[in-house]
């Protein structure tokens, strides 16, 4: 992406043979200190990058087979899904023409490789955006169904479901472009640091309030039945758990992208900094694995979607 420090970068492999790496080495900054880089085979991404594609195009090919699957909840999973793949495609795809143009296989002009350079960051661009965008409407039509239950099917209506949709998929292309076109702009960079700590502070606040009111009604069930500290106790660990694990893998995978971007604008000449810029790499693979984690936490956990999956 054309990112400060970013080492994904076709032009960059036009006519260009990068020696062997090993996948941890100690980095010489000729302006600081040594820097830990995290080297991520070729390999390796694009491996991740295909077990990602099968496991959300499962995910796809289950939610248009199934017709009891066809509702707002299941297409919001169904769109990110379609997100997490265009992540994994693009990157795939950059990987593979690079290659090719390292092996000098794929001969063509500058102004070419230019070209689809800019198409293929646009790709990623949105997707990741987009994939952002879909997380949290699934975080709020989770909220909706539990604090809302009885008005449910009146507030998240398929029409207006499929207007959100829209409107999300028409956003991310525009933000790519944007992000693509003004890419060296400070304010761009900003916006979508902001953007991720929004969706962020969304999904924690919709989900942490979702589990205090499940402890709650946990808590009358238990003076019902009169056996109150175990059950509420058990409930409560287990909603904390699997919080943890789901605000966890979406910080972990997506904060060192944004952290990069934010360093980028913060301190970009930086020794410390250009260290972290180093691992731009590492932070991709990071983002390729939550789109293989998302079919886990998200559709898979699904019983009647999993049986879909068996007769696929």
């Amino acid at each position: 992406m054309p990112v400060l420090g970013s080492q994904r970068r076709l032009l960059g492999s036009l006519n260009c043979t990068p020696p062997a790496t090993l996948p941890l080495t100690l980095a010489p900054n000729r302006t600081g200190p040594q820097c830990l880089e995290v080297s991520i085979p070729d390999g390796l991404f694009i491996s991740l990058g295909l077990v990602s594609l099968v496991e959300n195009v499962l995910v796809v090919a289950a939610i248009a087979k199934n017709r009891n699957l066809h509702s707002p909840m299941y297409y919001f999973i169904c769109c990110l899904a379609m997100s997490d793949l265009l992540v994994s495609v693009s990157n795939v795809l950059e990987t593979a023409v690079m290659l090719l143009l390292e092996a000098g296989v794929l001969a063509t002009r500058a102004a070419v490789v230019q070209q689809l350079d800019n198409v293929i960051d646009m790709l990623i661009c949105s997707s990741m955006v987009s994939s952002l965008c879909f997380l949290g409407a699934i975080a709020v039509d989770r909220y909706i169904s539990i604090f809302y239950a009885l008005r449910y099917h009146s507030v998240v209506t398929l029409p207006r479901a499929w207007r959100i949709i829209a409107a999300i998929w028409v956003a991310s292309i525009l933000t790519s472009v944007l992000s693509i076109t003004y890419y060296n702009h400070t304010v761009i960079l900003l916006c979508l640091v902001g953007f991720f700590i929004a969706m962020l502070a969304l999904m924690a606040v919709l989900y942490v309030h979702m589990l205090a009111r499940a402890c709650q009604h946990a808590r009358g069930i238990a003076r019902l039945q009169k056996r109150q500290r175990p059950i509420h106790q058990g409930f409560g660990l287990k909603g904390a758990a699997t919080l943890t694990i789901l605000l966890g893998v979406f910080f972990l995978c997506w904060g060192p992208f944004f952290l990069h971007l934010s360093l980028i604008v913060l301190c970009p000449q930086h020794p410390t900094c250009g260290c972290i810029f180093k691992n731009f790499n590492l932070f991709l693979a990071l983002i390729i694995c939550n789109a293989i984690v998302d079919p886990l936490i998200y559709a898979f956990r699904s019983q009647e979607l999993r049986k879909t999956l068996q007769e696929v």
